[in-house]
């Protein structure tokens, strides 16, 4: 009998693309809404955050030729927290989309991964709650605020949620492989897992007749899921770095496969010769082998940026993870560190998956007990399934929500690092609604219907917030497009061509501006990070050793973000925009950029005739107190400060620096000791210790040489003040312990510290 003719390619395409249809429609009704929403709002294609724009940016380079450089004139930036999503998107503007009108394709691209995301998520559920509730699961994906709201966005958020669920689904099938059903696994083959081989003999091929091999002999469904899982997680991570999650699943359900594996059944000695048993062996242990290696191939993909940054800037790590990641922030020792760990898991369960104050647009109030017996419906569904890797890797997915808390924040721009994870807890959703149906079943079988019309209630739940959240998006959209949209704008109207503009906003700034940026934040400027973590007087002190080349000529900024007084000039114009929550500040400014203050402060101002600077300790200037040894408090950068006053009132002797009216200087405040090292060449014939200090309430300080205090000096309330003390020069010639300590008072303010002699 001859076999069936196989399906034309078109076919085969049209059958896998089938079971998107109804979340590609269920999307594209969604973001019709949302489009919708927005033009009127907005007046025209707008996006909710800024970041999406920096996107667009880092894409605009590359399809320009520069490879994830920022700006052109400057070199490789660390700060695409996303490497994928640009990539994705420089086709688009290499074919023409330009401005805003990139935009739409974006937002395309947000339609398309907000169904697959659906179809995954259902594909994920159903081996453990079954068809009904899977089909739920999906249905609760779609209708998911949260994933509607940042489809639109212009963020990679619901891509890199697509590709953590589906690296989840393919592992779980890999470790569980199922009978195929081609209405739910696009990577399964049409025929049943417990079909034979060969075809039974007919009277056709008598069964003394050789089999005629194939042309291509079928390839096993395990081994398509295995390569596709393989990519899956090697991509994940150069998506979001949180992508490392689904690069470990992918590895060790890859690893499991091929350990399991058993020695193919011996086969019978057909007429003509056949591969010996040891051969058969040879193969046998060959595949695992490649099995083993194509286990590797997902742990390479968290390597992939940390290499590319390593290369080209210098350093593995991303910019990204220097400004927001509390682990290895400077700012926090051991104990600060477990205790804002904590405060993040302690918010992250009792506000953010509760539907509190932070995630109330997306989230009904109590969702967080709906999680839990979900969870616990999770186990239960993985014992009568007999599908503990699917629970297992559901529950790995879903506890990945924790690392996101290990971010100073991840409450900014509306909970955008903790979404990605959230089809797991769908998924457990669904679970309880099938064992809630199956135990309605058992008291009494007429009640068959419990697990749909409970996953259609869960659904309804979840689409009830769709109207407040499309409103805030559209609303969102609008205050970025009046605000950095419409200064980036500005500035390429008004200000030359060879500006640099300071931002801490800086994706729309740079985009609209077509102006060379220089990120105060340090995401996109390489370097500057390290100084955006330690306050704004380090940034202050930093910026007297920036070549004048690289200063800003001009800043756009949040005043309060910036926090640095004393190099914000003129103000040339203002955007302000009200009713909208998702701005760092109401009013963003433009101003000029003023560098005359720029090492006002760097000498005492007085000085007596014939002496000199021995040492001096620049406090808030990082490299000056890593030289010196200087001892910080945790979390020191949120008393780290840059002020421009008068000059300060001294005790010192000598003569007042006329030319010096008004100084600025870096410093930390709220302080109760100072400790640091002063390091001189050799002995003085004198020496006196100046301080540049200041006291809210008053304060007495006592000054200790290698232990022993030498003296104490008095600071009044109120602004800045120097004040001198001698030192015993004999003791000075080697490196010398020096600790001011707070003898009255509530604390002090700290500048500046020199040792003047001769």
């Amino acid at each position: 009998m001859a076999a069936p003719p196989a399906p034309s390619r078109l076919r085969a395409l049209a059958a896998r693309a089938l079971p998107y249809a109804p979340a590609l429609a269920a999307s594209g009704t969604l973001g019709a809404l949302c489009v919708r929403a927005i033009l009127a709002q907005a007046g025209g294609p707008a996006l909710p955050l800024d970041d999406a724009f920096i996107h667009m940016q880092y894409a605009r380079r590359l399809a320009e030729g520069g490879f994830f450089s920022f700006v052109a004139g400057d070199g490789y930036s660390s700060g695409a927290t996303s490497l994928l999503w640009p990539v994705l998107l420089a086709p688009f503007h290499a074919l023409g989309l330009r401005d805003l009108s990139l935009v739409y394709a974006v937002w395309a691209l947000g339609l398309v991964f907000h169904a697959a995301l659906a179809v995954e998520t259902a594909r994920l559920a159903r081996p453990l709650a079954g068809p009904a509730a899977a089909a739920g699961a999906g249905a609760m994906c779609a209708g998911f605020a949260a994933f509607a709201w940042f489809a639109w966005s212009g963020m990679e958020t619901v891509a890199f949620a697509w590709i953590l669920t589906r690296t989840a689904r393919l592992a779980a099938a890999l470790c569980e492989p199922a009978p195929p059903d081609p209405a739910t696994d696009s990577a399964a083959p049409a025929q049943p897992l417990s079909a034979p081989a060969q075809p039974p003999t007919t009277s056709a091929q008598p069964p003394s007749a050789p089999a005629q091999p194939p042309s291509a002999p079928a390839q096993p469904p395990s081994a398509s899921i295995a390569r596709s899982l393989a990519l899956c997680g090697f991509v994940a991570p150069l998506l979001r770095p949180e992508g490392a999650l689904a690069s470990l699943l992918a590895a060790v359900a890859l690893a499991f496969s091929a350990s399991r594996s058993a020695p193919p059944a011996p086969l019978p000695a057909p007429p003509l010769p056949a591969p010996s048993p040891s051969r058969g062996g040879a193969l046998w242990h060959s595949a695992r082998s490649a099995g083993r290696l194509l286990a590797l191939a997902p742990l390479l993909g968290p390597l992939v940026v940390p290499a590319l940054n390593q290369l080209l800037a210098g350093h593995p790590t991303s910019s990204t993870t220097s400004v927001k990641w509390l682990i290895g922030n400077p700012n926090y020792d051991g104990p600060t560190l477990r205790a804002a760990l904590l405060d993040n898991v302690r918010l992250l369960v009792t506000d953010v998956i509760d539907g509190g104050q932070w995630t109330a647009v997306f989230l009904p109030e109590g969702s967080a007990a709906v999680i839990a017996l979900g969870a616990v419906a999770l186990a239960v569904a993985a014992h009568r399934r007999g599908r503990p890797a699917h629970a297992a890797i559901v529950g790995a997915l879903a506890l990945g929500a924790l690392l996101p808390c290990t971010y100073l924040s991840f409450l900014w721009n509306r909970v955008r690092y903790v979404w990605p994870f959230a089809p797991a807890w769908i998924v457990m959703a669904a679970c309880l609604t099938r064992e809630l149906g199956d135990a309605a079943q058992r008291l009494r079988p007429s009640l068959h219907y419990v697990t749909p019309l409970l996953a259609g209630a869960f659904a309804g739940a979840l689409a009830a917030r769709l109207p407040w959240a499309i409103g805030d998006l559209a609303n969102s959209a609008r205050a970025i497009d009046r605000q950095q949209v419409w200064l980036g704008r500005w500035a390429a109207q008004h200000l030359p061509e060879d500006a640099r503009i300071g931002v801490n906003d800086t994706g729309a700034l740079a985009y609209f501006s077509g102006r060379r940026t220089f990120d105060v934040v340090g995401l996109t400027t390489e370097g500057e990070a390290r100084y955006w973590v330690a306050g704004a007087g380090s940034r202050f002190e930093h910026y007297e050793k920036l070549p004048p080349e690289r200063r800003p000529t001009h800043f756009i900024v949040y005043p309060h973000w910036m926090a640095c007084a004393p190099v914000l000039g003129r103000e040339l114009v203002d955007a302000t925009v009200e009713d909208q929550a998702i701005l760092g500040g109401t009013t963003m400014i433009a101003y000029e950029a003023r560098w005359d203050l720029l090492g006002s402060g760097a000498l005492p101002v007085r000085s007596a005739p014939g002496e000199r600077i021995l040492d001096e300790l620049d406090v808030s200037d990082l490299e000056s107190e890593a030289a010196h040894a200087y001892a910080l408090d945790p979390l020191a950068d949120q008393r780290n400060m840059a002020i421009a006053l008068a000059a300060p009132e001294s005790s010192a002797p000598g003569e007042l620096d006329p030319t010096r009216p008004e100084l600025a200087d870096g410093g930390r405040q709220h302080r109760t000791a100072d400790r640091f090292v002063a390091r001189l060449t050799a002995p003085p014939a004198e020496a006196r210790l100046v301080l540049r200090v200041a006291s809210d309430e008053g304060a007495e300080l006592a000054v200790s040489v290698a232990g022993e205090e030498i003296g104490t000096v008095d600071v009044p309330r109120g602004p800045w003040v120097e004040r001198a003390l001698s030192l015993p020069a004999a003791r000075l010639s080697t490196p010398t312990p020096i600790a001011i300590t707070l003898r009255r008072g509530a604390g002090f303010h700290a500048f500046h510290y020199w040792i003047a002699g001769r």
